[in-house]
């Protein structure tokens, strides 16, 4: 009786062998040899333009804008807007092949507006309050000359009604206009100088010069339900409880929120180097946040040095780029004054975009004549933040590499497809916010000779092994998944700065 139970095994063992018989791994070889979308050095439009031979050693470019530059009045309701300068600036970064980081500002020390009609033009420092609101008699700005050294500075009028329903309607309307645009890969917003949640030099006065707590967790909230393909970042300053309510406040930590350092790896950056105001700042906003969402900034303006020699790779005040990067889990941080010192050549500006954020592997690669299964590998040092497809002949898997954690794997499945059987069909990794035609580079060494992944359907579209997303090692979020596949346009199928309104960062 045992005996014949063991024959009958090896028969249907011999029938899902060779009803499978076309189940094969993939011979695949690939190099990196193009930067990654979406993180890296980070330049202004003017300087991208200016450094030529850096053009491909960076993939974005940041720029304060303005709310005032592309609002023109309201209507009932309803705003009115004019985007035609915000477009310009996204078409002219989209021509280098480079996505933007953005950041619409209210209060500017110092700065002047020019060639912005709905602002208030040619005043050092004035803000970027539409004019529309200005011209409410119940609008009232304060004004300090010089706070922290910084110049001539306005601020805004935060016990104004309809400034309060404004600042929450403006990205309200941002988000649904831009939220999907591949032009734009980050958003930063705030409240006080630069958006950069402090003022300063000058006195605090909630509901005057600054928003109230209470707002600024209703606006934060806010901004959490708008923006689903764009992550969003605030400045690590929000950490200090003397301008806001994030820090201890469990709901407001539970926001899906990145953060930006504005002074990143200065002299006293860390507790091990001094003060380490900075580090304590990333600490108390949440210390695993870099899983979720971004990590970025602005390598320090405290000194000349630091914008010019952060690059160096004998290091910046004993840290090296690479290991503050790492220890950070960085995406992107803007050097937009790294081609004035001497550490900026096109290969160490390469290198060192290169080490930012994600970086894929693909470490396993089957086929068989229906579908396709293949396995990648985060070898960054931070997860891709944006939706992007394992894609073969045209086709998409249905899980997403969003949120795959540095040195996690986890294979995919691509349904719908026909496969010749001496067939190695091409694999990109594409997604909706890459700018056209553009795909995320990856590397892999496979000869064909492993054994075949699981993550292959049979002839039923029924998933052969364990599902049609493997989990490994632990990586949350990838869980099987329906027998459904995307196709590159989303239907389901089968089974310095602009000139004119936009600025660039000065030294401070």
């Amino acid at each position: 009786m045992v005996k014949n139970l063991i024959i009958a095994g090896s028969a249907v063992a011999f029938l899902v062998t060779a009803s499978f018989a076309a189940d094969r791994s993939v011979a695949l070889n690939k190099e990196i040899e193009s930067l990654e979308p979406m993180k890296g050095i980070v330049f202004w439009p003017d300087q991208a333009k200016d450094q030529k031979n850096l053009q491909k050693s960076i993939s974005l470019e940041f720029s304060y804008c303005l709310p005032c530059a592309v609002v023109k009045d309201k209507t009932d309701d309803k705003i009115d807007y004019d985007w035609s300068s915000f477009e310009k600036m996204l078409d002219d970064i989209a021509s280098r092949g480079h996505q933007a980081i953005v950041r619409f500002r209210i209060e500017y020390p110092s700065a002047t507006i020019t060639n912005a009609s709905g602002c208030t033009e040619k005043v050092e420092g004035a803000t970027a309050v539409p004019n529309y609101i200005k011209a409410n008699k119940s609008y009232t700005e304060t004004y300090s000359e010089d706070p922290g050294g910084d110049g001539p500075t306005y601020y805004a009028d935060w016990s104004n009604k309809e400034l309060l329903w404004f600042y929450k309607q403006f990205y309200t309307d941002f988000a649904a206009k831009y939220d999907k645009d591949p032009r734009i890969a980050f958003v930063q917003a705030g409240f006080g100088h630069w958006g950069e949640y402090h003022i300063y030099g000058t006195k605090l006065n909630f509901g005057v010069n600054f928003a109230t707590k209470d707002y600024q967790a209703e606006f934060l909230t806010h901004l959490d339900s708008l923006f689903e393909e764009t992550p969003w970042s605030i400045s690590i300053d929000a950490a200090d409880n003397n301008y806001t309510p994030v820090a201890g406040n469990k709901t407001l930590l539970g926001l899906n929120f990145g953060l930006f350092d504005d002074s990143f790896m200065h002299k006293e950056h860390d507790i091990s180097q001094g003060e380490g105001d900075n580090e304590k700042n990333w600490r108390d906003l949440g210390t695993d946040r870099w899983k979720a969402a971004p990590g970025g900034g602005e390598v320090s303006y405290y000194t000349e040095k630091d914008q010019r020699e952060f690059l160096n790779p004998a290091g910046l005040y004993g840290v090296t780029w690479e290991d503050a990067a790492a220890k950070y889990h960085m995406t992107y941080v803007i050097g937009n004054d790294a081609p004035e010192g001497s550490y900026a050549t096109k290969e160490r500006v390469y290198e060192a975009s290169s080490y930012a954020g994600y970086k894929f592997e693909i470490t396993g690669y089957a086929v068989n004549k229906i579908s396709a299964a293949v396995r990648v590998k985060n070898i960054g040092i931070a997860p891709l933040y944006h939706n992007a497809y394992v894609t073969v002949k045209g086709v998409r898997s249905e899980k997403s590499l969003k949120g795959l954690l540095p040195g996690k794997e986890a294979t995919f499945t691509i349904a719908g497809i026909q496969i010749g059987d001496s067939e190695s069909p091409e694999v990109t990794i594409t997604g909706d916010k890459l700018l056209k035609d553009a795909t995320i580079p990856y590397k892999a060494s496979l000869d064909g000779s492993a054994a075949v992944i699981e993550g292959l359907l049979d002839e039923n579209s029924t998933a052969i092994g364990k599902g049609r997303f493997a989990e490994s090692r632990g990586n949350r979020g990838y869980e099987a998944g329906k027998n459904r596949a995307t196709d590159i346009k989303g239907r389901n199928v089968p089974g310095k700065a602009a000139k004119g309104a936009y600025y660039p960062i000065l030294s401070r």
